[in-house]
């Protein structure tokens, strides 16, 4: 006869096979552990062997498989996992490989064929940017720019101010201080801000975008870092502090503040076709910036967030375009951002440059631009009645890595509420620090 399910389980082998289906059942992202531990066997016997094609598919293989995993590892490391640890673990931890040989020729090449020669990374640049733009409630690009636009002003000239001083107190020059240590902390991110920042800097100094990149990224990654510390700080002292406390909203009266409230659509369902065209359109307007730079002589990517920005002010787009192009921005948004990584990592960081860039006064500076800037929002947000912790929160956030850094810093207040303005401090500040530091340095060189 039979035993019971249940007395099978309490058995030695029962609790063996418990085991082994919970091990089955994990999943790495969204695929169960056995079917990716095979994907990722097939994808490294064909680069050890030197099977690897030399191409776009290739390549995604790569930088796909190992970005599901090492994101994944660093969203769920402790203390990592707080501070946008599946960014930076990406980032890193190839820039590491690659220095000590672990990826073999096949390999490099395949993802330096889909990054730099089919410039997949120009393409996921495009779509982060003018997706993310067109995406925007009009409401909440016009009245949150206008909300935000003093507190992001005097937060960003104090973040400017003290970290000049500090980096001169340190040794280093005016330029380097701005161009290459502050700019990239407000610069909104990797994907909406270091990306588009390296190609302006190789246009105007010439050499290639990754080596901007190398020198770009670790301020990025410190100052979101800081960020974090510091939101969690003011969460804090929200609690003891509870009539400068908002619990998350940002504006003291509270009809006003419940208009920025977004719903998100989860109902319909995704046309496919509109989001093809939406492609087209992410497309056309990469195009459309590097015609304009012919014209005016700014970068095409700084050219293109600003005709996106315009084209979304003035309604020009219909509607359904618009959420065509941001569909497929939430799709690489959510798919691309930690593979894209891992290429920037293996191709554009080299591990000693990224090595000579970092000293304790480095660290300072980038701690001296986010709390300098922090706590000009809190005090500017009071005097614009509105909740001084919120207002720090949301200009805080304006140092945060993207998406991903308003995600880590909110999550570290426990604010997630703020989230239509952190897009504003982060897209639009951002974007609007590419675009001055790009006219700036064409003026200074």
């Amino acid at each position: 006869m039979n035993k019971p399910y249940e007395q099978t389980l309490n058995a030695p082998d029962g609790g063996f096979v418990q085991r082994t289906r919970s091990l089955c059942a994990y999943e790495i992202g969204v695929i169960p552990l056995p079917i990716f531990l095979g994907i990722a066997l097939i994808v490294f016997l064909s680069a050890h062997l030197g099977f690897l094609p030399k191409n776009m598919i290739g390549g995604l293989a790569v930088i796909m498989t190992m970005g599901v995993f090492f994101g994944q590892l660093g969203s769920r490391l402790p203390i990592l996992k707080e501070i946008g640890g599946g960014a930076i673990l990406c980032l890193m931890l190839p820039s590491i490989l690659v220095f000590y040989g672990f990826f073999g020729p096949a390999t490099i090449d395949a993802t330096k064929m889909l990054m730099k020669e089919a410039n997949f990374l120009y393409f996921v640049i495009a779509s982060l940017v003018v997706g993310s733009i067109l995406g925007m409630s009009r409401f909440i690009l016009v009245q949150g720019m206008l909300r935000m636009f003093i507190p992001l002003l005097v937060g960003t000239l104090a973040a400017v101010a003290s970290g000049l001083i500090v980096g001169k107190l340190v040794g280093y020059s005016f330029h380097h201080t701005f161009f290459f240590i502050i700019v990239p902390i407000i610069g909104g991110g990797i994907g909406e801000g270091i990306l588009p920042l390296s190609l302006a800097y190789s246009a105007i100094l010439g050499g290639t975008p990754d080596i901007y990149v190398a020198q770009l990224a670790p301020a990025a990654v410190v100052g979101n870092i800081v960020a974090i510390i510091c939101a969690g700080f003011l969460a804090r002292l929200a609690l003891k502090r509870p009539n400068i406390n908002g619990e998350g909203s940002l504006i003291r009266a509270k009809d006003e503040n419940d208009k920025f409230k977004v719903k998100e659509d989860t109902g319909s369902l995704v046309d496919f076709r509109v989001m093809g065209a939406g492609v087209l359109v992410i497309c056309a307007f990469f195009i459309l910036g590097g015609l304009l730079e012919k014209v005016v002589g700014i970068p095409g990517p700084v050219m293109m967030i600003l005709a996106a920005v315009l084209f979304k002010y003035v309604r020009v787009l219909p509607e359904r375009l618009e959420k065509g192009a941001n569909t497929f921005y939430k799709l690489v948004s959510a798919a691309f951002i930690w593979p894209v990584m891992i290429g920037l990592g293996m191709l554009y960081v080299p591990l000693d440059s990224v090595v000579k860039v970092f000293s304790v006064g480095y660290v300072l500076v980038c701690v001296s631009v986010v709390v300098s800037m922090t706590v000009a929002g809190f005090f500017i947000g009071n005097l614009m009645k509105m909740y001084p912790i919120e207002s720090a929160i949301v200009t805080c956030c304006h140092s945060g890595l993207g998406g991903t850094g308003d995600v880590a810093i909110l999550s570290a207040s426990n604010r997630m509420s703020l989230m239509p303005f952190a897009q504003i401090s982060t897209r639009i500040g951002g974007a609007s620090t590419v675009i001055l530091a790009t006219i700036l340095l064409r003026l200074f060189v």
